[in-house]
């Protein structure tokens, strides 16, 4: 495998890249709502996906065209945030909203020679994946005041390419992301044409818990310094990709639901997140007294009452925690760790998204990342996502990789698996020597399904 020290990166060209123009009464702005403010000091969305082919200097040019003409259907990722100052009788804050400006989003076009598609496919992500073909790395959301709200990257490979989107999250979670993506393939893979017809329109209006579509909520802070930070994970970390066939997932649902003595159904999801809780908290060697969380992002829009359409472009993800003693966690079995999942998850109701977004609208604060849990995991992303039927007409993707945003110790992206059928892909991020004991843990590995 190409090792880190020698790619060799060829920026080639970076274009500035605007929906086509529109009626002067297009340009509107949207509110952020809390579920998109509360991202503002999280780093932008990274995704990206391998495909094992030429990149012709005319398909580089058709993704030019189709983007802009995705854009008119997404206008608030080629705008900017906005800021502005408020006065009340508490001494003032700030306003923030997205600006449809038609600035335009970001399209780079790079080649590295000497590595291949099985490099960048490698289980154990290389290095310079993250550092060399995502776009916009360590900006938060905040700098969407001055970068673009979207750039995308094609790196030519020496057998293919890598085509990398980095999307800001206080634009949209990762629905939102992945709804883009597979407009703009849809647009490719139809000859682009004018990209009037697509067949699935986002919903551009912003949710509000008030009602109506959306609340210039008011920050109370004057400057960014009070609510911004720039993390960066504190040690080294190792990265791999480890493969779930849907069998393997069958088989540990059936023993969590088992085990968990209970007549509510945990869910594949929850299965394999208990699965990693503890495998994790085995490796990590955490004492019996210790207490430990599992976190996941969940998508609110169904969970609210009426629903938010699927089609919805905005941030709806919060955070829910489940929380044990490691001794009980590790002695009780899986069905314990997965009922905790599920109560965590299945308590996200209706009324608590409501009373939790009615909380944060009150007192304004940011989802800390250099506050994770250190003895914790974190799960995000999700294996519902379309990530394998995003199709531009080029066949279905090799693989998909996620880039170094938001990614600390215990950090587990969800993909779905290539071949489909309910399977999956985890990504994740451990201390070297904690990812090492997780190879050889039994439990874990035994779930696992080769080549990842």
């Amino acid at each position: 495998m190409t090792s880190p020290s020698s790619i060799t990166l060829h920026r080639i060209s970076t274009s500035t890249i605007k929906p086509p123009p529109s009626p002067l009464d297009s340009r509107r702005v949207s509110y952020l709502t809390p579920h998109d403010l509360f991202t503002l000091s999280m780093h932008y969305i990274q995704n990206g996906l391998l495909f094992c082919r030429p990149a012709t200097l005319d398909l580089i040019a058709g993704l030019k065209t189709t983007l802009s003409l995705a854009l008119h259907h997404f206008r608030p990722l080629a705008g900017r945030f906005v800021s502005e100052p408020t006065r009340d009788a508490a001494g003032g804050g700030i306003h923030v909203y997205v600006d449809w400006n038609d600035q335009g989003a970001e399209f780079i076009h790079a080649a590295a020679p000497y590595v291949s598609a099985a490099d960048v496919a490698s289980p154990d992500v290389p290095c310079f994946l993250h550092n060399s073909f995502f776009p916009l790395n360590g900006a938060v959301n905040y700098d969407g005041h001055s970068l673009p709200l979207l750039s995308a990257q094609l790196t030519e490979l020496a057998d293919g390419f890598f085509l990398a989107c980095s999307f800001n999250h206080a634009i949209g979670d990762g629905a939102a992301y992945w709804h883009f993506f597979n407009v703009w393939a849809e647009i490719t893979r139809n000859g682009g044409g004018d990209g009037s017809r697509i067949s699935q329109p986002p919903v551009l209006d912003r949710w509000s818990f008030e009602g109506g579509s959306g609340r210039h909520l008011e920050l109370p802070f004057t400057h960014p310094n009070q609510f911004i930070e720039r993390f960066a994970p504190p040690v080294p970390l190792r990265e791999r990709v480890f493969h779930f066939s849907s069998e393997s997932i069958a088989r540990l649902k059936a023993k969590a639901n088992q085990e968990s003595n209970s007549t509510a159904t945990i869910s594949s999801f929850q299965s394999v997140a208990a699965l990693v809780w503890r495998s994790v908290t085995r490796a990590r060697g955490l004492s019996a007294e210790r207490t430990t969380g599992c976190a996941a992002a969940i998508d609110d829009r169904a969970r609210l009452q009426p629903p938010l359409p699927t089609e919805y472009f905005g941030g709806a993800v919060w955070v829910v925690r489940a929380t044990a003693e490691v001794g009980e966690l590790l002695e009780r079995g899986l069905g314990c760790g997965a009922m905790l999942v599920h109560e965590a998850v299945t308590g996200r109701t209706d009324g608590a998204v409501r009373r939790s977004v009615k909380e944060w609208a009150e007192e304004p604060c940011m989802y800390p990342l250099s506050l994770y849990d250190r003895y914790g995991v974190k799960m995000g992303s999700s294996a519902r996502f379309n990530v394998y039927g995003c199709d531009f007409g080029w066949g279905q993707p090799v693989a998909v990789r996620s880039g170094a945003a938001n990614k600390h110790d215990g950090k587990v992206t969800f993909h779905p698996g290539r071949e489909g059928g309910g399977s999956m892909d985890l990504e994740m991020c451990l201390e070297p020597e904690t990812m090492e004991a997780l190879l050889h843990d039994e439990e874990f590995m035994s779930a696992v399904n080769f080549p990842a």
